[in-house]
């Protein structure tokens, strides 16, 4: 981790400070778009076939895409990840924490056109927009494990009544 360090010193000042607030009001706007114009979600999602026929925006846009539909579990999703998000990012520092979501991000553009070249030939044209469809999902997952790794003991209230270790729901999460 010794680039990390290096990178932290060199360009930590010009890297996004409060990198999660900036992403929860992306999926705010997305669900906003989702709420108020559902036709244009079609246009966000990552999809490696549109995009190699010229729809490149949707390299960018699949971000915006809400982590649920439902407006109360976004609510309580969206504040998890905040409280997750901007305790890695004083753990870490602001540039280790932007690398990771960048690389998570740019990882997850690779592993979609993988996708998209492995399932291209074996299904047909009308399906791969079903089949090759990538999301923010397992991005925010790998963030919370990485605070589970950071913070085992610490404690939540599951339904808001329950409390368990941050280790018992990555493990919940890791099996499911």
């Amino acid at each position: 981790m010794n680039w990390l360090n290096k990178l932290e010193r060199k360009f930590g000042r010009y890297a996004v400070h409060n990198l999660t607030t900036y992403l929860i009001g992306t999926y705010i706007i997305g669900y906003a778009i989702r709420l108020f114009i559902p036709d244009m979600m079609i246009w966000l999602y990552l999809q490696p076939g549109a995009i190699l026929h010229g729809q490149i925006w949707r390299i960018i846009t699949f971000v915006f895409v809400p982590l649920d539909s439902n407006l109360f579990f976004l609510a309580v999703s969206l504040y998890f990840y905040y409280m997750i998000g901007s305790v890695l990012e004083r753990e870490w520092g602001t540039a280790k924490f932007n690398v990771f979501y960048g690389l998570g991000i740019l990882l997850n553009v690779v592993v979609g056109f993988l996708l998209y070249a492995v399932t291209a030939p074996l299904y047909p044209s009308h399906l791969l927009p079903l089949l090759t469809t990538a999301s923010m999902t397992y991005v925010n997952l790998s963030l919370f494990f990485a605070f589970a790794t950071l913070y085992p003991n610490m404690q939540v209230l599951l339904f808001f009544i329950i409390p368990i270790k941050i280790k018992w729901l990555a493990w919940i999460d890791a099996a499911l």
